[in-house]
């Protein structure tokens, strides 16, 4: 397949792993490029700038594709250097980045000048529109079906999508809701050049994930997700367990929510020693309503080979015979 995003970014599938907290290491990234598609590192995944260099010096020991650096700019409860970190991509010669989270326009200028192309995620049209205006070379629109920050407006890629193709001039990536080849044949189909998953590589191999982790998610169904924050107007999509369904229990109350009320339950740290131990009701994690697609633990080179097949099989076999 060839789209605007695989000349885009020269990679050989039009298949982006998402960045990813906790999730998104050398190990993985360099999987999902060895395989065909973008592997992406997530920046704040380690605690310090000169620790992402040394985790870009890792991947690049692993595969001589091209790979990404995540870059998500929100609030956290503990401040975070972005200019550091975003100093240090491009000091790295990573040729991509992907942004995320509140607008990217101020590191533009320091990317731009590297030579780097930027992706941010969006999940409205009005804010990839922004971002095309501003320069970012592409977007990835991330329908309510997502994990992580599905925004507020509610809104499917059944109707993103085809909004996006109407109104964008750059690539696109579809995002959330997507995890086989019928969701990258229907992604084409509406319009993008691409796809962007996050959960469904959360559900491989090489996914620095315990175990019992991920075979909770493979047993998952549709509705094993919860929407929390949504009281603060910044709901997020995590998988429901005990934790998840203690923080919409607390956002219900009566009157107007205190943050601190939820901080201990949704510290961060404790969603990365859940990752480590395997403690499903240790603390939260991100993952969209796709798990209920996800029936296997397969390599990322599996993944990618059966997405693409299936694609195909659906564009060349079951369309054209439609046609005919």
């Amino acid at each position: 397949m060839r789209t605007r995003v695989t000349e885009m970014l020269g990679i050989k599938h039009p298949i982006v792993q998402g960045g990813m907290q906790w999730v998104g290491v050398a190990e993985l990234a360099a999987a999902v490029s060895n395989a065909g598609g973008l592997g992406i590192i997530t920046g704040l995944t380690q605690p310090t700038p000169e620790d992402l260099l040394k985790e870009i010096a890792r991947c690049r020991d692993m595969t001589d594709k091209p790979f990404a650096v995540n870059l998500t700019i929100l609030p956290t409860i503990k401040p975070v250097p972005y200019e550091l970190y975003a100093n240090t991509i491009v000091a790295s010669g990573v040729k991509i980045v992907e942004t995320a989270g509140r607008n990217p326009e101020p590191y533009l200028p320091m990317f731009k000048a590297a030579g780097i192309k930027v992706i941010h995620k969006c999940t409205s049209i009005r804010h990839a529109l922004k971002a095309e205006k501003i320069g970012c070379d592409m977007v990835s629109v991330d329908g309510f079906e997502c994990a992580g920050h599905p925004g507020e407006d509610d809104v499917t890629n059944m109707i993103l999508l085809p909004l996006a193709a109407r109104r964008l001039k750059i690539p696109f990536l579809a995002s959330g809701g997507i995890g086989d080849g019928r969701g990258l044949a229907a992604a084409l189909a509406m319009g993008a050049d691409g796809i962007n998953m996050g959960t469904r590589f959360m559900v491989t191999q090489e996914a620095p994930i315990h175990q019992k982790v991920k075979q909770r998610m493979v047993d998952a169904s549709e509705l094993d997700t919860a929407l929390i924050y949504r009281s603060l107007r910044n709901t997020a999509r995590v998988f429901k367990n005990s934790v998840a369904e203690k923080v919409m229990e607390i956002e219900a109350r009566d009157g107007p929510t205190n943050f601190e009320d939820l901080k201990n339950l949704v510290a961060g740290v404790k969603g990365r020693e859940l990752f480590s131990d395997g403690d499903l009701d240790k603390g939260i994690w991100s993952a969209g309503m796709v798990v209920g697609l996800i029936d296997d633990i397969p390599s990322c080179e599996e993944l990618i080979t059966r997405i693409v097949r299936e694609a195909e099989e659906i564009i060349k076999f079951r369309l054209q015979q439609m046609l005919a």
